[in-house]
């Protein structure tokens, strides 16, 4: 059925769930720093507030709001700063 999965002593909580095409997780941010790494494609999408990222091989930071989405590749890893309560989608590809 679903999984829980939290991150950063509780700053990052996520429920996991399976798609008709891949598994996804559904998860909210508290404000603060965070360092992900990756061991599939993931497709994220921001649901509401906002966050800066800096993905793999880039040097500039970018900002996504609501609706906005970018793309993590496989066995990598990538940096974002959370200002206020975000939410986000993610589908592991």
């Amino acid at each position: 059925m679903f999984k829980t999965n939290e991150y950063f002593d509780g700053k990052v909580k996520s429920i996991a769930f399976e798609t008709v095409e891949c598994p996804a997780t559904i998860g909210v941010m508290a404000p603060g720093a965070y360092e992900f790494g990756t061991s599939s494609v993931e497709y994220m999408t921001v649901v509401s507030g906002r966050m800066n990222v800096l993905l793999p091989g880039e040097t500039e930071w970018k900002s996504f709001q609501p609706f906005d989405k970018f793309i993590v590749p496989k066995d990598s890893k990538f940096n974002l700063e959370i200002a206020e309560e975000t939410a986000y989608l993610c589908l592991y590809k």
